[in-house]
């Protein structure tokens, strides 16, 4: 009999303090490179991969709110700890259990729990980024194998893990790349479909995760291949997104930490002969950590309902773009406003806050830079303004799905004529408003389960406050190019006469 999940958690928290600060000292291998063998032998035989394997294979039944808990349990303490067990759980374990033909998951699976294996995803490659679908990575079949040729790059765990979910695109009877995209299991233990890496990244921050560049020259059986049940784009935006919806998982307990930390510093710092928390200005700083801790329950518990691999979540583009853009907006934040109120002993990679804007600042490139889902959040809503044919952004979202509750909410910042066609600056600004509109119905859903009001008030508030400004800025038009000759006639160093000149009129700004 399995133990409860609460027994579970606890036991996975008490060996991450023992482990952090008793048996090893965190601020000190936080700034090597790997983790130590017995802090990740100790941490994995709490068996915290189990949350992600299915209960007929002996898991605990791949429920999402164990798996964002194990996350945040993860996170409070170690941002890369997190990091690498998402990778595991959301972008490897997780599509696994959906799209694996079955012959092969009770191996896989089997792994995991007894022997800590780990598992990652190569999508990314050198020319082709963000631009998933231009992936040169190939697959050719070959009797009951298919024979994958190509570079990947900026995988974390790479030349760690033990398995690889690796896309590639077939090649076509006229010997060009098909537009679809198929994923492959390889087992780096097995003859064949080893992994070479050709590179290892001095990453800037998240020292304990492995990045590099790896070669692909592998045999995979047949029934190593994973079965979507309608397209590979279709498998990858399902993995992606449900991915994206996990992201609040990882900030949840990094921003707590945030807070816990800000607030013990506050009280216990005196200046001027008082407390730094009596300060308004510092009080409005720790309301915003808050404020993002908040926001980010409401994102856990949404998760939690909606992001389980029995929905098809291809099409949750707003939802998902949404969920993983603020959040790590939110702790990157979080991590500035601490090392802010921390002064100058903030300023060490030693100190939880410093180490924390290095290591949450990829948060918000991988995976989708921000600005790129932001675009995409706008570049969905108005496609289906168009289709509507609606250009009041009021209107609008006073009838979409995700925004209907709290739409009134914003009422007189949000009372906006939109385009059809918006720069992308723009697009990035109005993805930004939408993302927090759609989180504030996350908060407003998660008041409807008794959580306490003065937090959610103050968190509605909060982003009441930043929809203005954000919409301030939106409706400021602003053509700034980048003048890329600047160099002629910029120096100040030769308009410097040796005597002191009035300011012309014309120049100065009213």
């Amino acid at each position: 009999m399995k133990e409860n999940f609460s027994e579970f958690l606890q036991k996975l928290e008490n060996t991450l303090k023992s482990v952090f600060y008793e048996r090893a000292d965190i601020n000190t291998f936080s700034q090597q490179r790997g983790l130590p063998p017995l802090v990740m032998r100790e941490i994995m035989a709490t068996n915290p991969f189990s949350v992600a394997v299915p209960s007929e294979y002996g898991g605990r039944g791949v429920k999402v709110h164990e798996i964002l808990s194990v996350m945040s349990a993860a996170s409070y303490e170690s941002l890369p700890l997190s990091l690498t067990f998402g990778i595991n759980m959301a972008l490897f374990m997780q599509p696994v259990a959906k799209y694996a033909n079955e012959s092969v998951k009770p191996g896989i699976f089997k792994r995991f729990l007894e022997k800590q294996n780990m598992g990652g995803l190569m999508i990314t490659e050198p020319d082709f980024g963000s631009d998933a679908l231009g992936m040169q990575t190939s697959n050719s079949k070959s009797g009951n194998h298919y024979h994958i040729k190509g570079t990947k790059h900026w995988q974390g765990l790479t030349g760690m893990a033990d398995y690889w979910l690796i896309t590639s695109r077939a090649i076509n009877k006229d010997g060009e790349l098909n537009r679809d995209i198929d994923f492959f299991v390889a087992d780096v233990t097995q003859q064949g479909q080893q992994v070479k890496v050709e590179e290892y990244f001095d990453n800037l921050g998240l020292y304990m995760i492995p990045y590099g560049v790896n070669k692909l020259d592998l045999k995979i059986p047949e029934q190593f291949k994973l079965q979507p049940q309608t397209t590979g784009i279709k498998l990858m935006l399902d993995t992606l997104l449900r991915s994206r919806m996990h992201f609040p998982g990882m900030g949840m307990g990094f921003i707590q930490r945030m807070l816990d930390e800000a607030i013990k510093h506050c009280k216990n710092r005196i200046v001027g002969g008082t407390s730094l928390l009596n300060f308004d200005s510092v009080q409005h700083q720790i309301a915003q950590i808050q404020s993002f801790y908040t926001v980010t329950s409401a994102m856990c518990l949404h998760s939690s309902h909606h992001a389980g691999i029995e929905h098809d979540l291809s099409n949750e583009i707003v939802k998902g773009n949404s969920m993983k853009a603020l959040v790590t907006d939110y702790m990157q934040k979080s991590a500035h406003l601490l090392v802010q109120l921390s002064g100058a002993r903030g300023y060490r990679l030693s100190h939880i806050g410093g180490r924390g804007i290095v290591d949450s600042r990829p948060f918000q490139i991988f995976e989708g830079s921000n600005e790129m889902l932001y675009t995409q959040i706008s570049e969905s809503l108005i496609k289906l303004m168009k289709r509507s044919k609606e250009t009041n952004l009021l209107a609008f979202l006073k009838n979409y799905t995700l925004t209907k509750e709290v739409a009134n909410l914003f009422a007189k910042h949000i009372n906006v004529e939109l385009s059809y066609t918006l720069p992308q600056r723009k697009l990035v600004d109005l993805g930004k408003i939408i993302a927090l509109i759609v989180n504030a119905g996350f908060v407003s859903e998660m008041a409807l389960s008794g959580y306490r009001k003065d937090l959610i008030d103050n968190s509605l508030n909060m982003l009441a406050t930043e929809v203005a400004a954000l919409v301030s800025t939106f409706n400021h038009s602003s053509n700034v190019q980048v003048i890329e000759d600047y160099k002629e006639a910029s120096s100040w160093l030769n308009f410097y006469s040796g005597k002191k000149e009035s300011i012309p009129n014309s120049v100065i700004i009213h």
